[in-house]
């Protein structure tokens, strides 16, 4: 007798009884015959996917049976979606696929498609094997191929499934750039004419991140870029307890410019097949793309602690399990002829059988023991082949590339000229980069016809034109996650974001999405990216706090995530060549703050000095200067005996300032410019402390949450122990005009803080 909220008992005892009163068809058809007349969905095949979706919903009851004595730790399951086995049979097994989290049966019939290697008796079931993966999951195994015990996720690098914990589509702007990066980069690592898939939920549709996907795959449809793309809409009519309206979702999809709509019973595998096989058929000959809407039910709540009963009624449960797609597919098999109800529970009780041994098997299996272990896939660092990297672009710079290198730069070589400014040395780093990485793109708002705002990318368009240097549409969200697709296909993305302030609604791009591929996948899958943003404050001419953002915190929160600030253009080349060296060897992802009040700074202490600028290095000297990532650089001033001062950015040139008039009072200081605020040079840092036994830091970030809290942290851990004083900027946005100077730390209140510590 149905309760009213649904448990495993009553869902496995109504399928039993479902089955059991099917009656056959009048006539038995061969197994390559249609499942039913007019459909594409052969009985061989139909019988295939039933045991995949039968595989999938034995997964749902094993975790809830884990999770009864405290070994399972995820239970959000799959059971009323198992209709998405058929959108992996329409689909071929090389194409990539980044699955929500209800997609259990497309990850089993991706693995039944894929087959295990050999031939021989003892190749393993690839159904038995998916479900370890999955259940290695559930227990949080260290022994699960894709996320190592981290995480319970459908992914693995054989079967092209990238790991994806999104619960709000924000792995759909990825996808975008992963069908992006297919076409663009036919040497990547899949086909040329693969297609790229994504499935998600109908309520993290009304995501800002969902909608910035469909947005952007139908803007650059409209530009012609070609998109092989599908989205796979997996609705069931809720969002935990929250009911889509009536009729919103198709309303929504339908709307979208750009996006060819699809729709299908999710719970009748025949007709979700065919229309399935339409859209991946239609998307692979016209490479556009596609959303595939599902209409499913959700059974057994969204995971193990929902109580159902308190948004739902009873009918309303009975009437999705009339829907259970487990019985529709019985349905098909038993009246097409193509097996009797008695065939069909004994193949669920045999799938049952091999599910439960395999949770039973996985109990005992080593779990992650030590946070070494759980950090490790997080930020690979090898410098010396990072070194390594920086030193065969110098060599096809100077040997093969020079002719190559001579042409973008017009005849006149950098080096050759007169020394450039932080903006200028920028440019000509970029266009060595795209000149290295053939792979490299790079692209964002106005840095291709206009050449950025501030001129930092001028001519590199006309240099290496409109495939590589490109305009996008105006979101954050999308620029960052066409990155992080194109770099899942090989390709070397360098996206500018305009304004720091224009990154904070898009962090999660780079929180929740790039910083956990590599945590996720044990580095299986990676998504090398250089982020340029161009931040920080003290423009004197072009105020407010959209322009003039003093806030890193939230980059410097993310796990290993590496954050580069250079000051003078003599170390912004080392800086970004050891960025892009990074990326390229370890799959890193970088973000490079560019100080806007530094770009065309040209003097340091009097007016026509020149001594900000700095003369561009060529490729002969890039690995003597090479740069490696989280080491400082100090400049010592006077006897550099009395005064250490720790700063970053346009601390950087206040602080130089400030240090040569002490030394003019016969106080020596050592200026050190951290250089990387992310991971922070804290030997160098600790070592120049000690220098002199006391510090000034120098934080043009806010006093709450800014980077010199991260200093003093790392001066205690390390031991230091003379005096400390800190100079930040107000806790406050950055106002427009002269108000900003009050709220910004300045020269007299660094000069200040120094004699404070000077005086002891």
């Amino acid at each position: 007798m149905l309760v009213r909220v649904t448990t495993p008992q009553n869902l496995d005892e109504r399928f039993r009884d479902a089955v059991s009163a099917l009656q056959p068809g009048e006539q038995r058809r061969t197994p390559d015959e249609p499942v039913r007349d007019g459909s594409a969905l052969s009985g061989a095949s139909a019988r295939e996917l039933f045991d995949a979706q039968l595989t999938s919903r034995h997964l749902d009851l094993a975790a809830r049976w884990l999770r009864s004595f405290n070994e399972g730790f995820y239970t959000i399951g799959s059971s009323g979606h198992e209709g998405n086995a058929a959108v992996a049979a329409a689909l071929r097994p090389d194409d990539p696929a980044l699955l929500h989290y209800r997609s259990g049966a497309f990850y089993c019939a991706r693995a039944l498609q894929a087959g295990t290697p050999g031939d021989d008796e003892s190749a393993k079931d690839p159904l038995v094997e998916a479900a370890r993966d999955v259940l290695r999951g559930v227990v949080a195994a260290a022994t699960e191929p894709i996320a190592g015990g981290r995480h319970k996720v459908f992914g693995r690098a054989d079967l092209q499934i990238i790991p994806t914990t999104s619960t709000i589509a924000s792995h759909l702007p990825r996808a975008v750039g992963l069908a992006f990066g297919i076409t663009r980069n036919p040497r990547g690592p899949w086909a040329p004419d693969a297609v790229a898939v994504a499935s998600f939920g109908d309520a993290s549709a009304n995501h800002a991140t969902a909608t910035a996907a469909f947005n952007a795959a139908g803007w650059w449809d409209h530009t012609g870029q070609r998109l092989p793309l599908l989205l796979v809409c997996e609705d069931n009519g809720y969002g935990i307890s929250v009911p889509s309206p009536d009729g919103w979702t198709a309303a929504a999809l339908k709307s979208r410019p750009g996006l060819r709509y699809f729709e299908a019973d999710g719970c009748d595998l025949a007709a979700t097949y065919d229309v399935a096989r339409e859209a991946v058929d239609w998307i692979r000959e016209h490479r556009r793309p596609a959303v595939l809407h599902l209409t499913m039910v959700r059974l057994m709540g969204h995971a193990g602690a929902d109580a159902e009963v308190a948004y739902r009624t009873g009918e309303d449960i009975t009437r999705d399990l009339a829907r259970d797609p487990l019985v529709s597919t019985a349905r098909l098999l038993v009246e097409g002829g193509f097996a009797t109800p008695e065939d069909l529970i004994t193949r669920y009780d045999e799938v049952g059988w091999q599910v439960r041994k395999v949770a039973e098997d996985v109990l005992g299996e080593p779990k992650l023991t030590s946070a070494a272990e759980v950090v490790a896939p997080l930020a690979p660092r090898r410098p010396v082949r990072t070194a390594r990297s920086v030193a065969d672009a110098a060599t096809r710079a100077a040997g093969p590339g020079a002719a190559a290198r001579s042409q973008a730069f017009g005849g006149k070589l950098p080096e050759q000229g007169g020394p450039l400014t932080l903006a200028q040395t920028i440019n000509a780093t970029l266009t060595d980069a795209l000149l290295a990485h053939p792979g490299a793109i790079l692209y964002g708002e106005d840095v291709a016809v206009k050449g950025g705002v501030y001129g930092v990318t001028k001519n590199l368009r006309d240099r290496f034109g409109a495939d590589r240097v490109f305009d996008t549409l105006l979101d954050e969200t999308s620029i960052l996650g066409l990155g992080l697709g194109a770099g899942l296909a090989g390709m070397l993305p360098i996206p500018e974001i305009q304004y720091l302030a224009y990154l904070h609604n898009a962090e999660d791009q780079l929180r929740g999405e790039a910083a956990t591929l590599g945590f996720f996948s044990q580095g299986a899958f990676r998504n090398p990216m250089v982020v340029r943003v161009a931040g920080l404050a003290y423009q004197q001419s072009f105020g407010g706090h959209f322009h003039n953002d003093n806030s890193v915190a939230v980059l410097r929160d993310i796990p290993g995530l590496v954050l580069a600030v250079p000051a003078r253009p003599a170390d912004a080349a080392p800086m970004l060549r050891a960025c892009l060296a990074a990326a390229a060897v370890d799959g890193s992802v970088c973000v490079f703050l560019e100080p806007i009040a530094l770009y065309h700074t040209r003097d340091l202490y009097e007016p026509g000095d020149n001594e900000w600028l700095a003369p561009y290095a060529g490729p002969g000297d890039w690995p003597g200067g090479h740069m490696p990532i989280g080491r400082a650089r100090t400049y010592p001033v006077g006897a550099a005996d009395n005064l250490t001062i720790l700063t970053f950015g346009n601390g950087v040139r206040m602080s130089l300032r400030v240090a040569a008039r002490l030394a003019a009072e016969g106080y020596g200081s050592r200026v050190v410019d951290l250089r990387w605020l992310s991971p922070l040079p804290t030997a160098d840092l600790v070592r120049e402390a000690q220098a002199t036994g006391r510090v000034l830091i120098v934080d043009e970030t806010r006093r709450s949450g800014g980077v010199g809290e991260g200093i003093l942290a790392a001066l205690v851990d390390g031991g230091f122990v003379g005096a400390a004083r800190r100079i930040a900027s107000a806790d406050s946005l950055v106002p427009l005009g002269p108000a900003a100077q009050q709220v910004l730390i300045g020269e007299d209140a660094i000069t200040q803080g120094a004699h404070a510590l000077l005086a002891r």
